[in-house]
Order: C-alpha cells, then structure tokens, then sequence
C-alpha cells in the first residue's frame, strides 16, 4: 500500500483533520488525485438522504472534508465498521474481536483503484478500533502503510504518549506534528524539544500554535448539547463562540470583566437582567440563562437588536458551564470558517514538502 498514509494520534481531538485538509489541499494543487476516507466511522449522524445520495458508511468528517476540497464522490472511501455502543457489544457476547473482515474489506476497496494517493485518518486514540481490528497500529500494520501522529502538546510530559505510539507503530511511524502548542512556547520547543525529539527518532513536521478558533464551536451545538430553547435570533446559530464567561458577579465588575473577553457565551441566571443587558453590549455571542423565569421583553428586543441569540435551559448555572467547557476542543471540524483557518496553520506551520519527501511523493 504504498500509496497509502494514515494519520492519527494519542488522543481524540488533537487536530487529524486539520492537517489532513492542510496535506490534502496541497497535494490537489500539484495535480495529485486524492482519495480520502476513515476506515472506521465515528459520526454517520448525517444521512445519504440529507447528502445527495453519499453512501452510507461515509463518515461526517469525510463528507466535510470532501464537501471542502471538491473532492469527487467516488474518491472518497467509506467507512468499513461504524464504532457504536451497540455494534460494541455484539462483537463482544459474539466474541468477534479483532477480527480481520474490516481490514480485508479495507484492503479490498484500495485494490480497486491504483490511482491516486489515499489518506487515511485513524480512530481517536491508539486502541480505538482495535475490537474491529481497525485501530492505528493494526491497520499500520496490516496495510504497511505509513503514519504522521498529530498530538497536542502541554508541556514536556507530553512526549510520553509520542514515545508509547512510537514503540506500538515502529518504522511505521515517519514523524509527528506537534499542536496546540502555546504560542509563547513556540520558539522554545523548535529550538529545545524539536533536536531532542528527534534524537529520539521521532521527526517533527510542525509546531502549530494552539487556536481559539479551531477550539471554538457553534451556539448551535451549545443549543443541542444544552437541549436549550431558542428565544430569538435562531437565524443566527452559526456564530462561533470562542470563550466562555458567568455572569455572577456585580454589573459593574461584569462589564469591566466582559471587555476583556471575545467571542463569549454568558451563562448567567434568568434574574439577572443588569448582567444580561451589560454582556449585550460585549462580545457576546449568545446569552444562556438558567433557572426559574423569563427574560423580560426589554432584554429580548435588545437581543434581536444586536443579533445575539438567546438561549434559555432548565439545568442549573453549574451544570450548564461544565456541559459548555467540554464542547471547546471537543467538536468536529465541520466550519468553512475553521477550514479556512486550518489550511493557513498548516501552511505556517508544517513542513508539508518535507511530509511529501518522506512519503516519497514527489510533484
């Protein structure tokens, strides 16, 4: 499979996709036919029906990813197995683990067609799939293929996992892109961390800083993971929120907080119509009130004025911010906004022709 990569990671949500739009579009400029696909689906939630027809194991990230670069339909490559709880727990009262079924259907599909080149992106983390037998290391393994690790740095415990995939994936492994990287720690990791990693052997092809944007997410998936109500401006859910604030504070100690933020959701109390009225007139993006009560008329018709969509859910304050601090960093790169943002990142940050040369993928 020698025209075939895979890049994966550590852990879910360490930025697969952005390098893979970064990697794919530039491979589409110097004229390579590319063909692009997840062998084990993680998101089906939209269906052929709402898609034009798409197959049915195209995986949500594939369609996007394919929907973003023109990529034709028939070079997109579905899914073989669909990671779910219930598909789980067939495997195992079946005692059908790790079998060899998806790798050889897998196999088969890229027989079909020599042409082009096939970028695969693996499962979450590093055992994902392997109750398939489609995790990282065995479809590394299975295929021979080649594989670039996308991880998110911290700080230097961080290298712990790259060292753990790195005994798992062997000559396999060709490098890793280092992400969500601090920007104040940009210099000192490619001048300190970079030549020690790779002493190690473990190749750096970039050092991309961490984003707001790329970790950002729609009010529209706050409303459904809050299961909000909608007040007004529902036109308007495609605004990103970058930043998260409470409004618990007094108004005037609230506005001073307020200008210092971007981008906001403001989850504050039904009641506290001052500190509602104060986050209108900042970065807010959408305003989230809890508890018992109804925003009074006067707070609805300012929103509508300024376009900020208000939200109203039955859950306390508490358990609203948990519910939105674990949407940042853990949503889908499904924006034309993030993609746009995300070819730049590759762009300036990762030695995508060196990828290419260690691929032996020339133009």
């Amino acid at each position: 499979m020698s025209n075939t990569f895979l890049i994966g990671s550590c852990e879910p949500y360490s930025g697969k996709s952005a390098l893979i739009l970064g990697i794919a579009k530039k491979l589409m400029a110097t004229n390579h036919l590319v063909r692009f696909g997840k062998p084990l689906a993680t998101s089906l939630e939209l269906n052929a029906a709402e898609n034009g027809g798409l197959p049915e194991m195209i995986d949500d990230d594939v369609r996007f990813v394919g929907e973003t670069l023109k990529i034709p339909l028939e070079n997109l490559i579905p899914s073989v197995e669909f990671s779910a709880s219930y598909n789980a727990n067939k495997r195992i009262h079946n005692n059908i683990v790790d079998s060899k079924n998806g790798l050889n259907s897998l196999k088969a599909c890229l027989d079909s067609s020599d042409n082009g080149i096939n970028i695969l992106e693996a499962a979450g983390s590093m055992h994902e799939g392997i109750l398939y037998g489609l995790s990282l290391c065995q479809l590394a393994k299975g295929l021979d293929a080649k594989v670039i690790l996308v991880h998110s740095w911290e700080d230097p415990r961080s290298v712990e996992a790259l060292l753990a995939a790195q005994n798992q994936l062997g000559d396999n492994l060709i490098g890793v892109v280092l992400n969500a990287v601090n920007p104040e720690q940009i210099k000192n990791i490619k001048e300190e961390i970079v030549p020690s990693l790779s002493s190690m052997g473990l190749e750096v092809f970039g050092v991309m800083p961490r984003s707001p944007l790329l970790r950002s997410v729609t009010v529209k998936e706050l409303v459904r993971r809050l299961e909000a109500r909608v007040i007004c401006c529902s036109d308007k859910l495609d605004l990103m929120v970058e930043t998260l604030s409470i409004g618990a504070m007094s108004v005037n100690s609230a506005m001073e907080f307020f200008r210092k933020r971007r981008n906001m959701a403001v989850v504050t109390g039904a009641d506290r119509t001052d500190i509602q009225l104060a986050a209108l007139e900042a970065s807010t993006q959408c305003l989230i009130l809890t508890g018992a009560g109804e925003p009074l008329p006067q707070l609805i018709n300012r929103s509508e004025e300024l376009d900020v969509p208000l939200l109203k859910v039955d859950r306390d304050t508490l358990s609203s911010v948990e519910v939105i601090e674990q949407a940042f960093g853990h949503v889908r790169l499904h924006e034309s906004v993030k993609a746009s943002y995300a070819f730049r990142l590759v762009q300036e940050h990762c030695d995508v022709d060196r990828i290419f040369r260690t691929l032996g993928i020339f133009s």
